[in-house]
């Protein structure tokens, strides 16, 4: 049976500067909003792809500093990512949104044209902007 991925659950401080972010540079829009009373809500955002990110406020303090580089090397999530045709032409797009924090770094031992950037969002989460990925094809 197949089980579709539905989304990524997110807490973030300033709803409107994530979600706008997250609008124009990866084509995200809201698809529900869920009241949760004292003004909070629970958004879902979604793209093209069917990708969504539920978007939670914050009910307490961050307790340690984000990670940088390409995410937290310890268990959880360490990133998200997003498939572009070209990393330069996004990365131009983005101007001073794109604060990287690695690369762009080549994976060509791997797979020709594998070229990978890792910027911080406006919440401070990494986003892994990647071009040329191809599954292995004895394994796909």
């Amino acid at each position: 049976m197949k089980t579709p991925f539905f989304h990524i659950a997110l807490t973030v401080k300033d709803m409107p500067t994530f979600e706008a972010f997250y609008a124009r540079y990866f084509g995200f829009h809201r698809a529900r909003v869920i009241d949760l009373g004292d003004d909070a809500e629970l958004v879902f955002l979604k793209n093209a792809d069917d990708f969504y990110l539920e978007v939670f406020p914050p009910e307490e303090q961050r307790p340690y500093p984000m990670a940088g580089a390409d995410g937290p090397h310890y268990p959880g999530l360490r990133h998200i990512a997003f498939q572009v045709d070209d990393v330069d032409a996004k990365l131009a797009e983005m101007g001073d949104d794109a604060q990287i924090t690695l690369g762009p770094l080549r994976f060509e031992d791997f797979i020709p044209g594998w070229k990978t950037v890792w910027i911080k969002d406006p919440e401070g989460n990494i986003v892994e902007i990647s071009q040329g990925y191809k599954d292995q094809p004895e394994l796909a």
